[in-house]
């Protein structure tokens, strides 16, 4: 941030903490930080642990915040307020974005909720602020970052259409044991909609829809073989922005081989209920532990003939650690979400759009090499 803003953070969970500290420790000139929590404590615990994360001075202000009941002392907040980033549930995203459009605040989300997210286009479309939407590792940076390696591709190789557009994130641990390979890192009602929702994909140069896990495979990425398989929500609004332009596109979810077969079997046991999602998270919440050894594996590939006919793949692939941000280490979930999160509030504060920008419409390049996601991804050529 190169000018002083005050920016509200809905949530105190682990992505609060850490767009908060990102927020307070890299900007040119810090700004106010509001946490909003349901529970004052665990507000009040965040803004605690940022400011005594940041090697820089701050203000971090904890506060109440139901969504469905805004008291005097959150509205007064929300009505000084410059942006806000939602790190709330995904089915609470609506309501945070109604909340934002009726203060005139700049939004960023982390949803991969597609439902959620077209409610927020339908009643953002005329804000006077611009609302960045999906803008967090997957949906978020794997989208951006796979727009801009087709758009590089087909400038390069003098196209406008590709054959294959490929998408893959991993958030998963060191080490695995069986039966699951698999140690939460990251929200598990996250992991049970995922698994479950259908996937936004293009076949056949067209935009369609295929259940999750249904077309598991596996890959080597820097020596290391993974499954990969199907899951919702990460190919954000690609598969609109290029349909006609790639044959064959979708975001597929990494994995320790041996986790599908297990989360396979488990589906089948699922009793026949309206609930699967939660019937879902309980069974691997009483098999799974949470593990903080956390990793993140991103590949993107896109793969196509050039201009005199000869088949061409080019493949980015990037391994992420837990990093040391101020005082504090934040897990590569943290840092990988937050980011571009951060990134997408300084965009909008700084160029003042109005209305939903999604992933495809990002500069990609610029975005790519912003000031708060380099430091986290490196940077792109």
């Amino acid at each position: 941030m190169k000018t002083h803003y005050n920016i509200i953070i809905a949530g105190a969970g682990g992505i609060a903490e850490a767009a908060g500290l990102i927020l307070a420790q890299w900007s040119q000139v810090t700004p106010t930080i509001y946490i909003g929590n349901r529970t004052l404590k665990n507000a009040k615990n965040v803004a605690n642990w940022i400011m005594n994360g940041s090697t820089k001075p701050c203000k971090v202000v904890g506060f109440h915040l139901d969504p469905f009941e805004i008291s005097d002392h959150a509205k007064t907040i929300f009505e000084n307020g410059d942006a806000l980033l939602d790190c709330l549930p995904g089915s609470l995203a609506p309501t945070m974005a109604k909340l934002a459009n009726t203060n005139n605040l700049y939004y960023a989300n982390l949803t991969e909720y597609v439902a959620e997210t077209n409610q927020i286009i339908d009643l953002a479309k005329h804000a006077k602020t611009g609302f960045v939407l999906q803008t967090g590792l997957a949906p978020g940076y794997i989208d951006v970052l796979a727009h801009f390696m087709f758009q590089e591709f087909c400038e390069l190789h003098e196209v406008d259409r590709v054959e294959k557009l490929e998408l893959k994130v991993g958030a998963i641990t060191n080490h695995a044991i069986a039966p699951h390979f698999y140690g939460f890192t990251w929200s598990p009602v996250g992991v049970a909609t995922e698994y479950l929702k259908d996937c936004i994909v293009i076949r056949d140069n067209k935009k369609a829809s295929r259940p999750a896990l249904s077309e598991r495979s596996r890959i080597i990425i820097n020596g290391i073989t993974y499954e990969d398989d199907l899951t919702s929500g990460g190919a954000a609004d690609l598969p609109d922005a290029l349909s006609g332009k790639v044959k064959h596109l979708d975001y597929k979810t990494l994995r320790h081989p041996g986790h599908y077969a297990w989360i396979e079997n488990q589906l089948k046991g699922l009793k026949s209920t309206d609930n699967h999602i939660s019937e879902l998270q309980d069974i691997m919440l009483n098999n799974i532990p949470n593990v903080e050894d956390d990793q993140i594996i991103i590949y993107a590939a896109v793969e196509g003939k050039d201009a005199k006919g000869i088949l061409r793949r080019q493949e980015r692939a990037n391994h992420i650690k837990p990093q040391q941000v101020g005082k504090h280490t934040l897990r590569a979930i943290q840092t990988t979400t937050a980011a571009p999160l951060v990134q997408a509030i300084q965009w909008l504060l700084e160029t003042q759009p109005k209305g939903v920008i999604l992933q495809s419409q990002l500069n990609a390049k610029s975005f790519l090499n912003g000031s708060f996601i380099t430091p986290v991804y490196g940077s792109i050529k």
